[in-house]
């Protein structure tokens, strides 16, 4: 095994296989995942080649080159503890901060035992996402709980900027409409105050994002989506430094299973933390 490692862009089927690998390590990737992640960047995705094999990858996706997020790493088990991992993660990072406007701004969720080798490559902590799991029930949507596709795009885009660090609307034109899956939008007064979407995954149904300007809308939200879920495994990954959003996974029975520091190599972006109460994906953010 004295070969050297080859980085290079990942094709479509690579991405399909290194998902596949995702769910073996239990990540449990939604059902669509693969084709909205690749629409959102095609050349955001990285693969380490080993003697004509893959041998592992990772994603490098820039929204617009005004922000950028680090996911889906992962090397095979086979070639693991022979530093062929540090090399792609150093070559991802380098590589996605080449396609960024300067200064440039990257962010992970890496698993916390990483945390240490994360900081030497210049991320800086900022909270822990936490996943919550629950099991979805019928329920009755409150009349201010409507179908996402009845607000306009251009609505639901401007209050999703609001909440993420950059603009993402090819992301988010394919997330809202994606096949087993349920987008639902908080209207008051005619006013957005959240929106939410629940997708199919391998195993039960995750839940993200959940925007929401309170934690009553959140709830609401919250029942509206896990409605379609019913009798299921809901995934939820709450953000530890919203207490609303703690509050709302202990008043549904969520019990934590699982969790990811959110590092930001850069300047931090400046979010309504208070408003975010589930984030979209690990992966791409």
């Amino acid at each position: 095994m004295g070969s050297e490692l080859t980085i290079r862009r990942m094709t479509r089927a690579e991405l399909d296989i290194l998902v596949d690998w995702a769910a073996q390590e239990g990540w449990n990737p939604g059902l669509n995942d693969a084709q909205i992640f690749w629409d959102t960047d095609p050349e955001g995705f990285v693969a380490a080649e080993r003697d004509g094999e893959l041998i592992g990858g990772g994603s490098i996706v820039s929204y617009g080159g005004r922000f950028g997020f680090m996911g889906f790493f992962i090397v095979r088990p086979d070639h693991r503890s022979l530093g062929l991992g540090r090399q792609l993660w150093y070559h991802r990072r380098n590589l996605l901060i080449s396609r960024l406007q300067q200064p440039a701004v990257i962010g992970m969720d890496g698993v916390f035992t990483m945390q240490p080798f994360y900081a030497q490559g210049g991320f800086v902590f900022s909270h822990r996402d936490l996943r919550f799991e629950g099991v979805g029930a019928p329920t009755k949507p409150r009349d201010s709980i409507v179908d996402a596709g009845q607000v306009a795009f251009d609505d639901l885009a401007r209050y999703d900027t609001a909440h993420f660090p950059a603009p993402r609307e090819r992301f988010l034109q394919a997330w809202v409409g994606q096949p087993n899956s349920r987008a639902l939008a908080a209207i008051q007064d005619g006013v957005l105050r959240g929106y939410g979407v629940i997708r199919a995954c391998r195993q039960g149904f995750k839940i993200g994002p959940l925007f929401a300007a309170d934690g009553e809308t959140a709830e609401a939200l919250y029942l509206g989506l896990a409605d379609f879920a019913s009798g299921q495994p809901v995934y939820l990954d709450v953000p530890e430094n919203n207490p609303q959003a703690m509050d709302l996974a202990r008043r549904r029975g969520l019990r934590e299973v699982f969790g990811c520091a959110r590092m930001y190599h850069g300047p931090p972006p400046v979010l309504a933390h208070e408003e975010i109460f589930g984030v979209t994906t690990f992966e791409l953010g």
